[in-house]
């Protein structure tokens, strides 16, 4: 299995966390395949505790059983994925995954601009040849020219959006000029 990014890892752990929450089955194979091994050895911890516990202690009851700290497997899972997700800081792993593209965006473009000038092309078509790199890489290109293909739905989404956007007073980041 491919290593996953940390973004994929987060949604991942969410979506496994609403499983247990929910008390749907989940594989315990998948259960651990999320965690590291600081968090898998958290888990075999905690179970070993709780197996101590109920063989010195015994409740009977229900309220014994909360008393003296019992803990099903589920909610073992369930503290150590809420410690795992809330451990991963989501903002820094947006921000890398940007800074991650900035460089990919800059490589891919200096790497066709300069390549064209070895071939004694002119600056300007080196530049355009370089936007277009970009283009079939889709990733935002440099001279700010829009060459996205837009269907009649795409068109009514993003109309759509703008109208949202306007209506909570968000700006676009690109958009420099309300800036």
């Amino acid at each position: 299995m491919p290593k996953l990014e940390d973004i994929h890892l987060i949604e991942r752990l969410r979506e496994r966390l609403a499983d247990l929450k929910a008390d749907k089955e989940v594989a315990p194979r998948e259960l651990r395949a999320l965690l590291n091994e600081e968090q898998i050895k958290a888990i075999d911890d905690a179970w070993a505790y709780q197996q101590q516990l109920r063989k010195t202690t015994k409740a009977r009851t229900k309220e014994q059983q909360i008393e003296l700290g019992y803990k099903s497997k589920r909610d073992i899972h369930i503290e150590v994925y809420e410690k795992a997700i809330s451990e991963l800081d989501v903002a820094s792993v947006l921000q890398n995954q940007l800074k991650k593209l900035e460089v990919k965006r800059a490589k891919t473009y200096l790497d066709e601009y300069f390549g064209a000038t070895k071939k004694e092309i002119t600056r300007h078509q080196a530049d355009s040849m370089a936007n277009n790199a970009l283009t079939r890489a889709h990733l935002r290109r440099y001279d700010g020219v829009d060459n996205t293909y837009r269907n009649k739905r795409d068109k009514e989404v993003f109309e759509l959006e703008e109208q949202l956007k306007k209506q909570l007073g968000i700006k676009d980041s690109e958009d420099d000029s309300d800036t």
